[in-house]
């Protein structure tokens, strides 16, 4: 069985960009996390250090505090779902957050895809389903549902790689396909047996 992550090399993990999941410590902690693989070291100037995909998964497994995004303003980047009961941050200020945001997960993409493509989710999207879908539908202009119930929401689901995406505007649930699959998901529109209420489901494309 693996040893979990001592202290100091989960306080690295724990503090690495809640995005790109870029690490930032001594040589000797970088060192330990990409031999224990944890970590990687990017081959291209300036070198720096990425979590892998099991080390984001050591992050989730024990969630510390979130961690201000690189180059905001202080502020908590938060992927918006849809539906968490106060009203959706909007302006500019938010539209630069999940740009920068949207850019450093392309930016994963292309450094952690085995062929560096950036037209489909990589391993750290595959771990975070639905934050990664909200993401990319904020992204793509669509609103997050708020307490007046319109705009999209996005839930886990009992599949291990889909999330449910739903709008009570049917055009708007369309749109979110369309969003979903230039982000590089896949998508089919389904019916809720009992309520007749339709909705998306949408996973990670592969190839």
């Amino acid at each position: 069985m693996t040893r979990p992550p001592t202290a100091a090399q989960r306080r690295v993990i724990d503090t690495a960009d809640p995005v790109t999941g870029r690490v930032r410590g001594t040589p000797a902690q970088l060192a330990a996390l990409v031999k224990r693989g944890l970590a990687f070291r990017h081959p291209r100037p300036p070198h720096d250090h990425f979590l892998t995909p099991a080390g984001h998964r050591a992050r989730e497994a024990d969630p510390a505090p979130p961690t201000p995004a690189e180059g905001s303003d202080g502020a908590v980047f938060s992927a918006r779902v849809g539906g968490e009961g106060d009203a959706p941050a909007s302006g500019p200020a938010r539209l630069r957050e999940v740009h920068s945001a949207w850019q450093g997960l392309l930016e994963l993409r292309r450094m952690t895809n085995p062929d560096g493509a950036t037209d489909r989710p990589c391993g750290w999207e595959r771990a975070h389903l639905v934050r990664s879908a909200a993401l990319a539908l904020e992204a793509a202009g669509h609103r997050p549902a708020g307490p007046e119930g319109t705009g999209y929401r996005v839930r886990a689901t009992a599949q291990p790689e889909a999330v449910a995406v739903h709008d009570e505007d049917t055009a708007a649930l369309g749109a979110c396909a369309a969003a979903l699959e230039q982000a590089g998901w896949q998508t089919g529109e389904h019916t809720e047996p009992r309520t007749r209420v339709r909705y998306l489901l949408a996973s990670p494309r592969r190839v």
